[in-house]
């Protein structure tokens, strides 16, 4: 085999990795797979350039994290709800909403090593994501490739065109910041249990789909809270989601789940709901339920149709 066939083996190798690296640049799953894709035209183009003068490897990260920094360059941070206002005071159904590049989104599985993936899998919580998104975009880049990815100084130095004294001083401003960043959704994600409930996943399921609104708050922390990316407001407390499910009855009542797993083999649930046509359910959310001592701490039900088909979802599903 050729060295190019060689070197184009290593490219495919590291799709999944690199896929990881920039999703957790820039929190959206759509963005990562077109900086990753841009990365591979790129070093279509320049692969008979290459000087050698640092790995393969680095070179190809350094193009993929140049790509993420311009990105980022004239982006907003993208957040949760919970960390963007407080909960609702008054219970109507939601409309306002921000656009898809406001918020942080889910992920499917990446395609890592499963022995790298099961010791990343907090770094692919949706509550680190969120904290990430507090760095400067190049901090970012260092405490990524160090603390997730344990690169020593040197090749984060290479990668990113920085002395090795630079990494490490803007590592240590980069920890300062994540040490010091007081989020919502980092606090709620604190304190929920290390394995998800399936006895509880599996009541939600039944209580949601028979829209049973009173069995459905039961689940519920006493100060639970629901949110539905891309609409900025969330709802907090067991009064104030039964308000808010009665409210919503005529829009979820007769939906379906099917089973996912996210971020990091997190389990969820994709939401089918009424559609124009009696026969069908069609996508409308995929549903995050965080746990703590056997009641729900957090629902997030991200409202977003194109994530079905990132997760190999149907399009639509019979009644």
């Amino acid at each position: 085999m050729s060295d190019a066939a060689l070197d184009l083996q290593l490219l495919d190798h590291l799709k999944p990795e690199l896929t990881s690296f920039c999703y957790r640049m820039l929190g959206s799953i759509e963005d990562a797979d077109d900086a990753v894709q841009e990365t591979y035209i790129r070093v279509w183009q320049s692969w008979n350039s290459f000087r050698q003068e640092s790995s393969h490897k680095t070179w190809i990260y350094r193009i993929a994290s140049n790509l993420c920094l311009d990105k980022l360059r004239q982006a907003k941070r993208r957040t949760l709800p919970v960390d963007l206002s407080d909960p609702a005071v008054s219970i109507i159904p939601p409309s306002e909403t921000l656009p898809d590049s406001s918020w942080i989104w889910l992920t499917p599985d990446l395609g890592e090593n499963p022995e790298e993936a099961l010791i990343r899998k907090d770094t692919l919580q949706l509550a680190f994501i969120a904290l990430l998104q507090a760095l400067p975009p190049r901090q970012r880049a260092v405490l990524i490739l160090k603390d997730v990815f344990d690169w020593s100084s040197k090749e984060i130095a290479e990668t990113l065109g920085m002395s090795p004294a630079a990494v490490n001083s803007a590592l240590q401003r980069a920890r300062e910041t994540m040490n010091r960043t007081r989020l919502r959704s980092e606090e709620l994600s604190r304190t929920v249990d290390a394995e998800p409930d399936h006895e509880l996943l599996s009541r939600y399921v039944d209580a949601f789909e028979q829209f049973d609104i009173d069995a459905l708050v039961a689940l519920f922390h006493e100060e639970g809270c629901m949110s539905m990316p891309p609409f900025a407001m969330w709802v907090q407390g067991k009064d104030d989601l039964f308000k808010f499910f009665s409210l919503t009855r005529w829009h979820c009542e007769g939906s379906r789940f099917l089973p996912v797993t996210v971020n990091g083999g997190y389990p969820a649930f994709a939401q089918y709901m009424p559609g124009p046509e009696a026969s069908v359910l069609v996508p409308w959310g995929i549903h995050v339920i965080e746990v703590k001592d056997g009641k729900i701490v957090h629902l997030q039900n991200f409202i977003n149709a194109k994530l079905f088909s990132r997760f190999g979802l149907p399009e639509q599903i019979d009644r």
